[in-house]
């Protein structure tokens, strides 16, 4: 049969044209409205902030210089910021608390739901083997550089969407709890939407720039959040701290993708990973690329040795750290690893190191953990440990054990943070009752708290079971997936293979497995101590205080139930083979389309076979490790010997060193941070600026008063000064169109400096 001119041209257009995507035409093309949604509520309560902190003057200057009028509502007095700089006790509540509280946690719940949706919707659709993307509009179409502001969907990216949107609706939910005292009420919410906002556009993005503008954001936020009590130099310095070291991690990330597109030509995810996949095996290229990846990840998520930032991150309210811990912020460069997993299954070099710093990392933090008194110091190292373990997982090659933890992690450490917000809540309540002014924060002030509040303390030993490694709790299938991964890669692997500074990559992977056996009898005894010290024994909060004890309201109390029950089953979304309970490996099928390839490249293309008896043998450890580290710490420690911390001997020997964190931020603060502050104030300061600038404009001014013609010298300061200001009067001349200039012109030099032969 002959075809029409036209019909053979409709049929070739057919042909020639993309198949439709399972998710065109479903929920799925809203996946815009996710982030947008917590763009509107930091809008509106930035809004609100504003215009309840703004303060206009009476129409008549003369009027206000009377006697206030007795009707007048008197002003706030200042806040409570208790011994540690939690938790805020204002006179009255703010006037838009109830609009805040609506809109703040109201915008994530809708989220959530449409996060659902989508999932649904994705789950219907099928086997879905290519992202879905929806590209908006050009961002970057400089030459060869052409950047879309498009979002991907993923199983991936979905998989992080809904533990974004889950957990950090539950946390929102307590802040209103928490935080309703606080005069920043609506401030703080912003900042906390504008958070998720960020983080949703860093696991949405398709491409490498657009992921580092959340990463960026988060950043920003971290620095806001942490610092939000700014009016305490602690807290500030905290912030900037947490800013200034992941600038280090940044740059890591900057090189990395300048060396993806003066290489590749690309920088969107589909891009590269087509192009790195030209390359073979253990590639310098490649090798280079994933380790300045790493570099930002260690800045991001808090590994050796760029780890500093997070402990001091405490500063900010409770709930912020259990969002950057638990859900957010901290897990972006274990997420970043697993979509560029390409990248790092063609470098197994690369990904000793990630596992090596993440072993060394998991203890070296957990045995700092060991003795800490600051509950949230005790999380706070308990998180910066297991992300070592995560990366355990996902530079080994096993991507989906890695976001596993991630996701258990997720359930736990934020039912553990806010648990211990309840309690710090509860502290605080009880010392402002009684004008007390002791630490909340400190265990040795605790103790019996399990009599007055029951419900927290069922709910956070359920949380520490599961990071403890006890089955059939989350954490135990997890981090039993991640040990089990390493030990199984130290023979026939890619990583076997390679070596590390002339060290075997076998040897390696053992050595690393003992580790995280080591680590994980550590996160079960310093997590026992913690229950033990501030639940079980007498109370050492203080007679007058013990009356005000109690229960934290159920706006505060909902959430950790739902994250109990998580805590509690969640490990069930990827059960292993020897525990049938339900569908074995579900979370790693999900995860099969995005990870899959690049995990059969470290075993050679054949899937991992391990003997069910080294199987069972390796689970039994784990299991005995965890059980002894617990029974250990319940024979040890004597809560009823436990004085309150005023009353408290000094450390001495090790277990100073332990409570001083091995005095790491003492040798950064020696050998970095005062060279740099008495160089600057040495030489640019007095050198340059008081010595030569001034010192030339003093000259300048002499000249000019005296009568007699001046110097060449004098003249030659003049020029120079004149000079010097117009130069930086240019460059800041306020006219965004100059910075847009510069900017570019900048970026061309630079990737003209990588693709220079």
């Amino acid at each position: 049969m002959m075809l029409l001119p036209h019909e053979a041209m409709l049929a070739a257009s057919q042909l020639a044209a993309p198949a439709a995507h399972p998710l065109d035409g479903t929920v799925a093309g809203y996946v815009w409205l996710l982030p947008l949604l917590p763009l509107l509520g930091f809008l509106a309560n930035g809004l609100l902030s504003v215009t309840s902190a703004a303060h206009f003057g009476p129409a008549d200057p003369g009027a206000g210089h009377g006697p206030a009028h007795p009707s007048s509502p008197a002003p706030h007095a200042p806040s409570d910021h208790g011994a540690a700089g939690d938790d805020h006790h204002a006179v009255a509540r703010h006037r838009h608390a109830s609009l805040v509280s609506l809109i703040g946690p109201g915008v994530l719940v809708v989220a959530f739901g449409l996060a659902l949706a989508i999932f649904f919707a994705m789950q219907g659709a099928g086997e879905m083997k290519a992202p879905f993307i929806q590209r908006y509009f050009s961002w970057m179409p400089v030459g060869d550089l052409n950047i879309d502001v498009a979002f991907q969907l993923d199983q991936l990216s979905m998989l992080m969407v809904l533990i974004i949107t889950g957990v950090g609706m539950l946390i929102l939910l307590f802040s209103v709890g928490y935080m309703r005292d606080d005069p920043g009420y609506p401030r703080y919410f912003a900042y906390l939407n504008l958070f998720v906002f960020f983080m949703l556009v860093l696991v949405l993005g398709s491409s490498y720039p657009l992921m580092f503008i959340g990463w960026e954001g988060v950043g920003l936020c971290s620095y806001l959040l942490i610092g939000f009590w700014f009016s305490e130099k602690a807290n500030a310095d905290a912030g900037k701290k947490a800013f200034i070291v992941n600038r280090i991690g940044d740059f890591g990330f900057l090189v990395a993708m300048f060396m993806m597109f003066a290489n590749f030509g690309a920088l969107d995810f589909t891009g590269v990973a087509a192009g790195a996949s030209q390359l073979g095996l253990g590639s310098v290229l490649v090798t280079a690329i994933c380790l300045f990846l790493f570099l930002g990840c260690a800045g991001k998520s808090a590994q050796i040795p760029l780890y500093v930032w997070l402990p001091d991150a405490m500063a900010g309210p409770t709930p912020v750290s259990a969002l950057i811990h638990a859900a957010t912020m901290v897990t972006a460069g274990v997420y970043l690893i697993a979509r560029s997993n390409i990248l790092f299954s063609l470098a197994p070099v690369a990904c000793l190191v990630v596992v090596l710093i993440g072993a060394l990392t998991a203890i070296f933090a957990a045995s700092i953990g060991l003795k800490q008194w600051d509950i949230k110091k005790v999380l706070a190292y308990s998180t910066v440990s297991q992300l070592g373990y995560m990366f355990m997982g996902v530079g080994s090659g096993a991507y989906a054990a890695g976001m596993f933890h991630l996701m258990t992690h997720a359930f736990f450490k934020a039912l553990l943070f806010l648990g211990s917000g309840s309690v710090i809540y509860a502290m605080h309540a009880a010392y402002h009752h009684t004008g007390s002014h002791d630490d909340a924060q400190d265990m040795r002030n605790m103790g019996g708290m399990r009599k007055y509040m029951p419900i927290t303390w069922g709910l956070m030993w359920i949380a520490t079971l599961a990071i403890s490694g006890i089955p059939p709790f989350a954490g135990f299938f997890s981090k039993d997936e991640i040990l089990g991964a390493v030990h199984a890669r130290h023979a026939g692997s890619t990583l076997d293979g390679a070596s590390l500074l002339g060290v075997p990559g076998g040897a390696i992977m053992m050595f690393c497995y003992v580790l995280g056996l080591a680590a994980a009898f550590m996160t079960a005894v310093y997590m026992t101590r913690m229950m033990l010290y501030t639940f079980h024994g007498p109370n050492r909060t203080g007679d007058r205080e013990r009356d005000h004890l109690h229960e934290a309201p159920w706006i505060m109390t909902g959430p950790l139930v739902v994250l109990g029950a998580l805590s509690a089953v969640g490990g069930w979304f990827n059960l292993p083979s020897f525990f049938p309970a339900g569908r074995v490996g579900a979370l790693e099928h999900w995860l099969d389309p995005v990870v899959g390839d690049g995990a059969l490249r470290f075993t050679n293309g054949a899937p991992v076979e391990v003997p069910a008896s080294t199987e069972y043998l390796l689970v039994g450890i784990a299991i005995a490790i965890a059980v002894a580290g617990i029974a250990l710490a319940f024979v040890r420690l004597k809560p009823a010997t436990l004085v309150p911390k005023t009353d408290a001997p000094a450390e001495h020997g090790f277990e100073r060193v332990l409570a001083n964190k091995y005095f790491v931020d003492e040798i950064y603060d020696a050998t970095i941070v005062e060279p740099v502050v008495a160089t600057s104030r040495g030489l640019l300061w007095r050198g340059i600026d008081v010595g030569l600038i001034d010192g030339f404009t003093r000259l300048l001014i002499q000249s000019k008063d005296d009568d007699s013609a001046p110097g060449s010298s004098v003249q030659m300061g003049g020029l120079l000064t004149r000079a010097v200001g117009l130069v930086g009067s240019t460059l800041q001349s306020g006219r965004v169109g100059t910075y847009a200039w510069v900017l570019v012109v900048g970026m061309l030099f630079v990737l003209g400096a990588f693709t220079f032969r």
